[in-house]
């Protein structure tokens, strides 16, 4: 009966997550009004049947009855999270809130698979998190003053990453976490950004030389002292986000190659210094070489994908729990080899729907703040997409970053629930001008 259970659930999940992102599409696709509301209804049925089949699965698998109210407690969750979103904040954009909770509910499913307590820790620090930073929206709409404060957010973001470079905790070669009272939280996640808001207030001042000269300074500190911490997946988000907003601000093509040429100088540099960048540049040139240590992690991720192949194997069906680190850098993986390809590029094509909203946002704002601010976010959203999928796949040697919403970890969930805060904050500020112009 079980076997017969995962057999047909994988299918109606797979069709389940192809209508929500067809529906993610169609949102952008149409202009009225109405046209969209109906779409994101529809995502939000097709949600709540595949979180239902999912645990279903889980159900058939375990029998626990402790997931039971797990699963209860996520559906709740879920249905408040939509529904007072909207209630609070009435030109809130439907997709980014549909969206969030598609990523959710893929990291609370395949977490519970592989670990049933970290999946119920992470479901407490993302209801937690959704809490905590209900206001930013309204703060974003109402507070201008956010771009006073230039020098305050390079500053302090400098402050934070060089405590974690003097006194922070090593994981996999890189100083990443500081300990406080018993937890640890992950500095980088939350400063790139107070990085994003520093870069954008300073070019909304001025994009003379001198100014951009100083800027890039602060910013390159940021990026060296992330080096000397080993954090280079973190390193790179930063040093591509600020190189786009440069871009944007000034719109020379000159200050993007001499960007490009000092990444290649940097790249080779860290290679040469770091043990842990040459292995992890060698298990993704040639994991087989040493597919028992240098390249086991890559080649068991290249393993899983190929094994689950497009439909998956189901849940319960496959090891990912063979890759190390499967339930943070790798969950694409695991997401691959038990539900399939066709989910796992359809949560990529959901992950593309965000940043195109963050990226039609920037269009439309008016404020050079605002927008190098929504520009900023998409980017660092994407790049750390990118560069934790292109991990998974070996398109890109791995960096050991987050897919975010989906990814096991209470820094990357918080700082993300930050992210969507303050584009959906720039999204009904846009919304609230454009009624208003109406009206007149």
């Amino acid at each position: 009966m079980t076997n017969l259970v995962v057999e047909i659930s994988r299918y109606l999940i797979i069709l389940l997550i192809a209508i929500y992102t067809y529906y993610n599409f169609r949102f952008f696709a149409v202009k009225d009004e109405a046209e969209q509301d109906l779409a994101c209804r529809r995502q939000v049925v097709c949600l709540f049947m595949l979180h239902f089949l999912a645990n279903l699965v889980i159900y058939a698998n375990t029998e626990s009855t402790v997931l039971i109210a797990f699963y209860v407690a996520q559906l709740a969750f879920f249905a408040a999270y939509i529904r007072l979103y909207r209630f609070f904040y009435r030109n809130v954009s439907r997709i980014l809130v549909n969206n969030t909770c598609m990523l959710l509910c893929t990291g609370f499913v395949i977490l519970t698979r592989l670990n049933p307590e970290r999946a119920m820790r992470q479901f407490l620090i993302a209801a937690a998190s959704a809490v905590a930073t209900w206001i930013i929206p309204f703060i974003i709409d109402r507070v201008w003053q956010l771009v006073k404060f230039p020098l305050v957010y390079g500053l302090l973001g400098l402050v934070l990453l060089t405590a974690v470079w003097f006194a922070g905790n090593t994981s996999y070669g890189a100083q990443l976490a500081l300990a406080v009272g018993g937890f640890s939280f992950q500095p980088s996640e939350f400063v790139k950004i107070s990085f994003v808001f520093f870069a954008a207030a300073m070019f909304y001042r001025s994009v003379s030389f001198k100014n951009i000269v100083l800027t890039s300074v602060i910013a390159a500190a940021h990026v060296l002292v992330l080096v000397l911490s080993r954090d280079l997946g973190s390193a790179l988000i930063y040093f591509v986000t600020y190189l786009v907003m440069l871009f944007v601000a000034t719109s020379n093509w000159g200050y993007l190659g001499l960007g490009a040429v000092s990444a290649g100088v940097a790249a080779r540099a860290a290679y040469s210094l770091f043990p842990h960048v040459r292995r992890r540049v060698l298990a993704w040139a040639d994991p087989w070489s040493d597919v028992d240590d240098v390249g086991y992690q890559t080649a068991q991720s290249l393993f899983a994908i190929g094994t689950g192949g497009w439909f998956g194997m189901g849940l319960y069906r496959g090891m990912p729990e063979k890759i190390p680190v499967v339930d943070k850098d790798f969950v694409f993986a695991a997401v691959s080899e038990e539900l399939g390809a066709i989910y796992a590029l359809c949560l990529l094509f959901i992950c593309l729907g965000c940043f195109l909203q963050f990226s039609m946002i920037a269009m439309k704002m008016q404020a050079m703040f605002y927008k190098l601010i929504a520009i900023g976010l998409g980017t660092v959203y994407i790049t750390q997409v990118f560069l934790t999928v292109g991990g998974v796949i070996k398109f890109v040697p791995s960096t050991g970053v987050t897919l975010p919403f989906v990814s096991y970890g209470g820094s990357s969930i918080l700082s993300t629930f930050i992210l969507f805060g303050i584009i959906q904050g720039l999204y009904i500020l846009k919304r609230g001008e454009e009624e208003e112009d109406e009206e007149e």
